[in-house]
Protein backbone atom coordinates (compact mmCIF):
# COMPACT_ATOMS: atom_id res chain seq x y z
CA UNK A 1 0.00 0.00 0.00
CA UNK A 2 1.49 3.55 -1.12
CA UNK A 3 1.74 6.16 1.48
CA UNK A 4 -0.41 9.15 1.72
CA UNK A 5 0.55 12.06 -0.22
CA UNK A 6 -0.53 15.20 -0.85
CA UNK A 7 -1.16 16.45 -4.53
CA UNK A 8 -1.99 19.29 -6.28
CA UNK A 9 -3.86 19.54 -8.65
CA UNK A 10 -3.90 22.17 -11.86
CA UNK A 11 -7.38 22.60 -14.25
CA UNK A 12 -8.81 20.13 -11.32
CA UNK A 13 -12.62 21.72 -13.03
CA UNK A 14 -11.85 20.04 -16.56
CA UNK A 15 -12.50 17.13 -17.84
CA UNK A 16 -8.93 15.41 -17.01
CA UNK A 17 -8.28 17.28 -13.97
CA UNK A 18 -11.76 16.04 -12.32
CA UNK A 19 -10.39 12.50 -12.99
CA UNK A 20 -7.18 13.05 -11.36
CA UNK A 21 -8.69 13.98 -8.21
CA UNK A 22 -11.45 11.52 -7.98
CA UNK A 23 -8.68 9.08 -8.82
CA UNK A 24 -6.44 10.35 -6.28
CA UNK A 25 -9.34 10.31 -3.51
CA UNK A 26 -10.02 6.40 -4.80
CA UNK A 27 -6.01 5.87 -3.92
CA UNK A 28 -6.26 7.34 -0.25
CA UNK A 29 -3.97 10.50 -0.84
CA UNK A 30 -4.63 14.20 0.38
CA UNK A 31 -5.99 16.56 -2.75
CA UNK A 32 -5.46 20.23 -3.02
CA UNK A 33 -7.01 21.07 -6.13
CA UNK A 34 -6.23 24.24 -7.99
CA UNK A 35 -8.55 26.57 -9.39
CA UNK A 36 -9.39 30.54 -10.49
CA UNK A 37 -12.91 30.12 -8.61
CA UNK A 38 -12.79 28.41 -5.62
CA UNK A 39 -16.35 29.26 -4.74
CA UNK A 40 -17.71 27.25 -8.12
CA UNK A 41 -15.19 24.30 -8.08
CA UNK A 42 -17.77 21.86 -7.14
CA UNK A 43 -15.61 19.40 -6.51
CA UNK A 44 -15.98 16.15 -3.79
CA UNK A 45 -15.48 16.45 -0.32
CA UNK A 46 -12.40 15.80 1.50
CA UNK A 47 -10.85 17.96 -1.63
CA UNK A 48 -9.30 21.02 0.06
CA UNK A 49 -10.11 23.47 -2.78
CA UNK A 50 -7.63 26.67 -3.28
CA UNK A 51 -7.65 29.90 -5.31
CA UNK A 52 -4.71 30.27 -7.78
CA UNK A 53 -3.93 31.33 -11.52
CA UNK A 54 -1.06 29.42 -13.26
CA UNK A 55 -0.76 32.03 -15.37
CA UNK A 56 0.41 34.54 -12.07
CA UNK A 57 2.87 31.94 -10.47
CA UNK A 58 3.35 33.70 -7.02
CA UNK A 59 -0.40 32.82 -6.52
CA UNK A 60 0.64 29.46 -6.39
CA UNK A 61 3.45 29.71 -3.55
CA UNK A 62 0.62 29.03 -0.86
CA UNK A 63 -0.80 26.19 -3.04
CA UNK A 64 2.70 24.36 -3.17
CA UNK A 65 3.24 24.35 0.07
CA UNK A 66 3.69 20.65 1.39
CA UNK A 67 2.57 18.77 -1.52
CA UNK A 68 4.81 16.26 -3.43
CA UNK A 69 3.23 16.41 -6.60
CA UNK A 70 1.64 18.64 -9.34
CA UNK A 71 -0.41 18.10 -11.97
CA UNK A 72 0.02 20.65 -14.76
CA UNK A 73 -2.00 21.94 -17.86
CA UNK A 74 -0.45 24.22 -20.41
CA UNK A 75 -3.11 26.83 -20.60
CA UNK A 76 -4.64 29.26 -18.51
CA UNK A 77 -6.03 32.20 -17.74
CA UNK A 78 -10.12 33.55 -18.87
CA UNK A 79 -8.83 32.24 -22.56
CA UNK A 80 -7.35 29.28 -21.95
CA UNK A 81 -3.75 31.03 -23.88
CA UNK A 82 -0.20 29.01 -24.22
CA UNK A 83 0.96 29.42 -20.94
CA UNK A 84 4.51 31.02 -20.54
CA UNK A 85 5.24 31.39 -16.86
CA UNK A 86 6.77 27.84 -16.85
CA UNK A 87 9.90 27.98 -16.03
CA UNK A 88 8.41 29.99 -12.80
CA UNK A 89 6.35 27.64 -12.03
CA UNK A 90 8.85 24.42 -12.22
CA UNK A 91 11.03 26.87 -9.94
CA UNK A 92 8.37 27.45 -7.31
CA UNK A 93 7.73 23.60 -7.27
CA UNK A 94 11.47 22.92 -6.53
CA UNK A 95 11.45 25.09 -4.46
CA UNK A 96 8.55 23.74 -2.47
CA UNK A 97 10.03 20.67 -2.46
CA UNK A 98 7.43 18.76 -5.40
CA UNK A 99 8.79 15.22 -5.99
CA UNK A 100 6.73 14.49 -8.82
CA UNK A 101 5.08 16.29 -11.76
CA UNK A 102 2.80 15.30 -14.30
CA UNK A 103 1.89 17.58 -17.27
CA UNK A 104 -0.95 16.90 -19.57
CA UNK A 105 0.05 17.12 -23.54
CA UNK A 106 -1.89 20.18 -25.08
CA UNK A 107 -1.31 18.67 -28.53
CA UNK A 108 1.78 20.48 -29.80
CA UNK A 109 4.35 22.11 -28.57
CA UNK A 110 4.60 23.99 -25.28
CA UNK A 111 6.45 26.22 -23.07
CA UNK A 112 5.48 25.08 -20.08
CA UNK A 113 5.75 21.31 -20.94
CA UNK A 114 9.27 22.27 -21.82
CA UNK A 115 10.21 23.87 -18.48
CA UNK A 116 8.76 20.31 -17.11
CA UNK A 117 11.31 18.33 -19.11
CA UNK A 118 13.98 20.72 -18.30
CA UNK A 119 13.77 21.29 -14.59
CA UNK A 120 16.52 18.95 -12.56
CA UNK A 121 15.47 17.32 -9.30
CA UNK A 122 11.71 16.71 -10.42
CA UNK A 123 10.70 13.59 -11.45
CA UNK A 124 7.85 14.56 -14.74
CA UNK A 125 5.71 12.42 -17.01
CA UNK A 126 4.17 13.77 -19.92
CA UNK A 127 0.37 12.18 -20.51
CA UNK A 128 -0.01 12.67 -24.16
CA UNK A 129 -3.99 11.38 -24.96
CA UNK A 130 -5.87 10.53 -27.97
CA UNK A 131 -9.33 11.56 -28.60
CA UNK A 132 -11.56 11.72 -25.50
CA UNK A 133 -14.51 9.64 -24.93
CA UNK A 134 -15.84 12.75 -23.64
CA UNK A 135 -16.25 14.72 -27.19
CA UNK A 136 -18.83 13.14 -27.92
CA UNK A 137 -21.10 14.73 -25.67
CA UNK A 138 -20.76 17.38 -28.44
CA UNK A 139 -23.11 15.39 -29.90
CA UNK A 140 -25.45 15.48 -27.52
CA UNK A 141 -27.93 18.56 -28.08
CA UNK A 142 -28.61 16.92 -31.76
CA UNK A 143 -29.31 13.53 -30.58
CA UNK A 144 -31.73 15.15 -28.12
CA UNK A 145 -33.47 17.73 -30.24
CA UNK A 146 -33.46 15.58 -33.47
CA UNK A 147 -32.03 12.39 -32.88
CA UNK A 148 -29.13 12.30 -35.51
CA UNK A 149 -25.54 13.10 -35.25
CA UNK A 150 -24.12 14.92 -38.43
CA UNK A 151 -20.61 14.33 -39.42
CA UNK A 152 -17.32 14.32 -41.85
CA UNK A 153 -14.95 11.68 -42.59
CA UNK A 154 -17.73 8.99 -41.01
CA UNK A 155 -15.01 6.40 -41.72
CA UNK A 156 -12.08 7.76 -39.89
CA UNK A 157 -10.85 5.35 -37.04
CA UNK A 158 -10.60 6.70 -33.54
CA UNK A 159 -8.25 4.86 -30.56
CA UNK A 160 -10.56 7.63 -28.16
CA UNK A 161 -9.82 6.92 -24.57
CA UNK A 162 -11.74 7.09 -21.29
CA UNK A 163 -10.91 10.10 -19.31
CA UNK A 164 -11.29 8.12 -15.56
CA UNK A 165 -7.89 6.54 -17.23
CA UNK A 166 -5.89 9.73 -17.61
CA UNK A 167 -6.87 10.49 -14.10
CA UNK A 168 -5.76 6.73 -13.41
CA UNK A 169 -2.49 7.04 -15.02
CA UNK A 170 -1.87 10.41 -13.45
CA UNK A 171 -2.24 9.50 -10.33
CA UNK A 172 -0.06 6.79 -10.43
CA UNK A 173 2.88 8.38 -11.96
CA UNK A 174 2.24 11.26 -9.29
CA UNK A 175 2.67 9.04 -6.30
CA UNK A 176 4.78 5.78 -7.33
CA UNK A 177 7.97 5.36 -8.71
CA UNK A 178 8.94 3.89 -12.11
CA UNK A 179 7.78 6.63 -14.28
CA UNK A 180 10.22 9.39 -14.40
CA UNK A 181 11.18 10.95 -17.81
CA UNK A 182 8.29 8.67 -19.43
CA UNK A 183 6.04 10.01 -22.56
CA UNK A 184 2.60 8.05 -22.47
CA UNK A 185 0.39 7.36 -25.14
CA UNK A 186 -2.80 7.10 -23.66
CA UNK A 187 -5.64 5.33 -25.55
CA UNK A 188 -8.91 3.27 -25.22
CA UNK A 189 -9.12 -0.62 -25.90
CA UNK A 190 -10.61 -0.77 -29.16
CA UNK A 191 -10.74 1.75 -32.78
CA UNK A 192 -14.01 3.12 -33.45
CA UNK A 193 -15.53 4.45 -36.30
CA UNK A 194 -18.01 7.46 -36.30
CA UNK A 195 -20.66 5.00 -37.23
CA UNK A 196 -19.70 2.85 -34.19
CA UNK A 197 -19.63 5.77 -31.93
CA UNK A 198 -22.76 6.63 -32.93
CA UNK A 199 -24.56 2.57 -32.95
CA UNK A 200 -23.38 2.70 -28.96
CA UNK A 201 -24.65 5.76 -28.04
CA UNK A 202 -28.16 4.38 -29.33
CA UNK A 203 -27.94 1.51 -27.54
CA UNK A 204 -26.71 3.25 -24.02
CA UNK A 205 -29.76 5.60 -24.64
CA UNK A 206 -32.12 2.78 -26.17
CA UNK A 207 -33.25 4.94 -29.16
CA UNK A 208 -32.12 4.95 -32.33
CA UNK A 209 -29.75 7.94 -34.03
CA UNK A 210 -29.21 8.70 -37.63
CA UNK A 211 -25.76 9.59 -38.48
CA UNK A 212 -25.73 11.92 -41.87
CA UNK A 213 -22.85 12.14 -43.29
CA UNK A 214 -21.22 15.37 -44.22
CA UNK A 215 -19.18 17.13 -47.01
CA UNK A 216 -15.94 19.13 -45.99
CA UNK A 217 -17.74 22.20 -47.26
CA UNK A 218 -20.83 21.48 -45.26
CA UNK A 219 -19.04 20.43 -42.23
CA UNK A 220 -16.83 23.96 -42.18
CA UNK A 221 -20.55 25.66 -42.73
CA UNK A 222 -21.96 23.86 -39.20
CA UNK A 223 -18.67 24.59 -37.62
CA UNK A 224 -18.47 28.28 -38.33
CA UNK A 225 -22.42 28.84 -37.61
CA UNK A 226 -21.28 26.87 -34.07
CA UNK A 227 -18.63 30.09 -33.98
CA UNK A 228 -15.23 27.53 -33.84
CA UNK A 229 -12.14 30.22 -34.46
CA UNK A 230 -11.08 29.45 -38.41
CA UNK A 231 -7.76 28.51 -36.67
CA UNK A 232 -10.00 25.50 -34.84
CA UNK A 233 -11.61 24.71 -38.28
CA UNK A 234 -8.72 23.81 -39.81
CA UNK A 235 -7.45 21.61 -36.90
CA UNK A 236 -10.55 19.92 -37.07
CA UNK A 237 -10.27 19.35 -41.03
CA UNK A 238 -6.86 17.74 -40.72
CA UNK A 239 -6.89 15.57 -37.50
CA UNK A 240 -10.50 14.16 -39.13
CA UNK A 241 -9.42 14.15 -42.20
CA UNK A 242 -6.20 12.68 -42.20
CA UNK A 243 -6.16 11.54 -38.60
CA UNK A 244 -2.31 10.82 -37.47
CA UNK A 245 -1.14 6.99 -36.35
CA UNK A 246 -0.95 8.10 -32.95
CA UNK A 247 -4.86 8.86 -32.67
CA UNK A 248 -5.91 5.70 -34.60
CA UNK A 249 -3.50 3.25 -32.77
CA UNK A 250 -4.54 1.35 -29.61
CA UNK A 251 -1.74 0.92 -26.73
CA UNK A 252 -2.05 -0.57 -23.56
CA UNK A 253 -0.40 2.21 -21.12
CA UNK A 254 -3.55 2.31 -19.00
CA UNK A 255 -2.88 -1.45 -18.13
CA UNK A 256 0.77 -1.46 -17.80
CA UNK A 257 0.60 1.62 -15.54
CA UNK A 258 -2.60 0.86 -13.40
CA UNK A 259 -2.31 -2.91 -13.51
CA UNK A 260 -6.25 -3.00 -15.44
CA UNK A 261 -7.89 -2.78 -18.83
CA UNK A 262 -8.70 0.27 -20.28
CA UNK A 263 -12.48 1.49 -20.44
CA UNK A 264 -14.55 0.76 -23.38
CA UNK A 265 -16.65 3.71 -25.27
CA UNK A 266 -19.56 1.30 -24.15
CA UNK A 267 -18.92 1.94 -20.29
CA UNK A 268 -18.59 5.42 -20.67
CA UNK A 269 -22.16 5.78 -22.74
CA UNK A 270 -23.72 3.66 -20.09
CA UNK A 271 -21.90 6.72 -17.55
CA UNK A 272 -23.10 9.57 -19.84
CA UNK A 273 -26.68 7.75 -21.48
CA UNK A 274 -28.65 10.89 -19.51
CA UNK A 275 -26.82 13.36 -21.81
CA UNK A 276 -28.04 11.75 -24.97
CA UNK A 277 -32.06 11.69 -24.05
CA UNK A 278 -35.01 14.01 -24.08
CA UNK A 279 -35.00 13.78 -20.43
CA UNK A 280 -31.55 15.02 -19.25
Amino acid sequence: MTQTQKILVAGATGNVGRQVVAELLVRGHAVRALTRDAARAALPAGVEVVQGDLTEPDSLIPALEGVTGLHLITFGGAYFAPLETGPQIMELARAAGVRRVTVLHGGGPSLLEDAVRANDGVDWTVLMPVEFMANALEWADGIVASGEVREPFVSRLSAMVHEGDIGAVAAVALTEEGHAGQEYVITGPELLTVADKVATIAAARGREIALVELTEEQAVAQWRVAGHPEDVIGFLIEAYGNTPEVGRTVVDTVEKVTGRPARTFTQWTAEHADAFTATA
